[in-house]
């Protein structure tokens, strides 16, 4: 403990026992009470010293699934803040609305000092649990602010400057916390001013997008005091129903338009708010010039632009459908099968968005198929779909393959250099099949790709922008890998911005409608018909594959009979490793490698994989044939 911690506990010490007056100290009187709460409604030790508090996986997991959709549409507004800021060593984290940290932006070349300090995924910025801080207090008093340097109650955090501003929903209530913070700083609070300003700016642009994603099929009132940034930059943002009853703001709005004596916002009517009838609403469109579009606020207290944009009309309603159509890629990948369509619609409402997707799935599940049909339903579908199979490259090369390399940065390296996959992808979608055979060494690289949005060749000392949509694959357990310490914890929050898990094929009830479809029209007499429905299908959509190609092959024309089809081995011995444990999978492995007399090239057919990918499996499992047994 050095002297500055041990002043600080000092004072602290002195609140605690004699009250808010015996502190004559610069801190402003929101630190000082924040100090006070902490002991006497926290209860919390102020001559503690105590480490950040980081969740485990699974209970981080359980906070960001509760806000999915959020951090959706927040991470535009964390990566284009982290732009600004990130050269003057600050990490931008984005909390939910009880502390805990649940996406984060930072220079991985500091990642041992940002997650000792808690500068990091998961952890816990209450106030309750880390004391005075710029998240916790935020939540407290739902006002943004500074906390500095010896601000903070905790000791152990005042080498550190925490700026927070709230976000709120569209009711009101917090919805999570945006915050930026430094490791340390030798400059006084006041420097922190423009740091504030950036942040609550941020937070109102995550906010009035969630707004505007939540109130989609409403009517949407856009209002400014300046009719020449209303359709810029509006200040407020009202929701209305069908009945022009207020049903959703954001937070600038209830602070000013609330009514007098009232609380709340919501409920309210247009004609009491503004002295115009609902009916009238349509003179207030885009279509007329902003500064024609003024309307007083009630009781003659503010003249306000507004612009008002209906509900969209869905061409659906007009038809009586009861919901619009999937993009066929889509639609194509399911005969009928109740989950599947779950996941496909689901994703369907992300084809556009910029976060990562993270596949998973039994080996020959159709996850690139799966990437595929997101890619060729987006906007990206005039850019290339580059697909890397992260298993298949070796080790030595899958640097310079992923990444380039500049001519002579390395011996054998072509006199030309060479563009990587990475910048293959740009404008496009990159596929990263097999993810949890990276190599740690590559994953942070990786990383700072998808967190810069830049790629650094090999031998190169600049970086080169790329726009690229991630898609990533595996059919083993990443969380598992990430608590083995094979895969980076950070990486795998990264990609796994939403997860779209396949069932296999004996778990699908539409297996009878995809045999029909991918045999084309070709029909199958009952004894082979039964044959296919009554296999387990380890090797899943690329074993049917297989198996239809085979028995087209041998049967040109005509019915397909139970002779026409390849041999199909019991299950016991091809069965594929899925994600479960990992004793039952390596001896599923062993198993199968026994039943073919250690043949790996059939193993690896029947199995779907390449040689080389059964052979990592096998080496990451300790399992040798018996020829190469010391």
């Amino acid at each position: 403990m050095n002297h500055a911690q041990q002043q600080h506990i000092a004072d602290v010490v002195r609140l605690a026992t004699h009250g808010l007056q015996s502190l004559q100290t610069p801190h402003e009187q929101l630190i000082r009470e924040s100090w006070l709460r902490c002991v006497t409604e926290h209860r919390l030790d102020p001559t503690r010293m105590q480490e950040a508090i980081i969740l485990p996986q699974t209970r981080l997991r359980e906070h960001q699934d509760q806000m999915e959709a959020f951090l959706h549409i927040a991470r535009h507004g964390l990566e284009s803040l982290y732009t600004k800021v990130a050269g003057l060593g600050y990490v931008v984290l984005l909390t939910d609305a009880r502390g805990i940290t649940v996406d984060f932006l930072g220079d991985l070349v500091f990642e041992p000092s940002l997650r000792k300090a808690g500068l990091y995924l998961g952890a816990d910025w209450s106030e309750e649990h880390a004391g005075t801080c710029g998240v916790g207090t935020c939540i407290t008093t739902g006002q943004a602010l500074t906390v500095h340097l010896d601000d903070h109650f905790d000791a152990t955090h005042i080498p550190l400057t925490c700026t927070s501003a709230p976000v709120h929903d569209s009711t009101g209530r917090l919805r999570a916390v945006l915050d930026i913070s430094q490791l340390s700083s030798s400059q006084p609070k006041d420097s922190q001013h423009l740091a504030l300003q950036l942040v609550k700016l941020y937070a109102q642009d995550i906010e009035n997008a969630a707004f505007l994603y939540r109130h989609q099929r409403d009517w949407v009132l856009r209002l400014s005091r300046a009719p020449q940034f209303l359709d810029v930059q509006p200040e407020y943002l009202l929701a209305l129903d069908a009945g022009g009853r207020v049903v959703g703001h954001n937070r600038a709005a209830q602070l000013a338009l609330r009514r007098e004596g009232q609380a709340a916002l919501l409920g309210d009517g247009f004609e009491p708010l503004f002295g115009v009838s609902f009916d009238q609403v349509g003179r207030y469109v885009q279509a007329q010039p902003s500064d024609q579009r003024a309307v007083m606020h009630a009781g003659g207290r503010q003249l306000l632009f507004l612009s008002a944009t209906p509900p969209p009309v869905l061409a659906s309603a007009a038809r009586g459908a009861s919901a619009p159509r999937l993009p066929a890629p889509m639609a194509a990948l399911s005969a009928g099968d109740a989950q599947l369509n779950r996941q496909i619609e689901r994703v369907a409402r992300l084809v556009n968005s910029p976060i990562s997707l993270l596949i998973t799935g039994e080996t020959g599940s159709g996850k690139e198929y799966f990437a595929k049909a997101v890619h060729a339903s987006s906007e990206r579908r005039q850019r290339p779909f580059v697909a890397v199979n992260c298993a298949a490259i070796p080790e030595a090369l899958i640097e310079s393959e992923l990444f380039g390399y500049l001519p002579g940065s390395f011996s054998g390296a072509s006199a030309k250099g060479k563009r990587g996959l990475v910048q293959e992808a740009d404008g496009g979608t990159l596929f990263l099949d097999e993810i949890g055979d990276m190599p740690l060494a590559l994953q942070a690289r990786l990383l700072r790709v998808l967190s810069e949005r830049e790629v650094l060749p090999v031998g190169a000392t600049r970086a080169v922008p790329v726009n690229i949509r991630v898609i990533a694959a595996t059919h083993a357990p990443l969380e598992t890998l990430v608590r083995e310490g094979r895969f980076r914890d950070d990486l795998y929050y990264r990609l796994n911005g939403a997860q779209i898990q396949l069932p296999p094929l004996r778990q699908r009830s539409d297996l009878t409608a995809m045999i029909g479809r991918l045999l084309g029209g070709r029909t199958l007499l009952p004894e082979a018909r039964a044959r296919l429905l009554a296999h387990p299908w380890p090797g899943n959509l690329r074993e049917l594959r297989n198996v239809l190609e085979f028995a087209t092959s041998v049967c040109p024309e005509g019915p397909i009979g139970l002779d026409d089809l390849p041999e199909l081995g019991p299950a016991s011995t091809v069965r594929t490793p899925g994600p479960t444990a990992g004793p039952q999978r390596e001896a599923d492995l062993h198993q199968a490698l026994r039943g073919a007399q250690w043949n790996v090239s059939e193993v690896a057919r029947r199995m779907g994989l390449s040689r080389m990918t059964l052979y990592r499996r096998m080496k990451r499992a300790g399992i040798l044939p018996p020829h190469r047994i010391p």
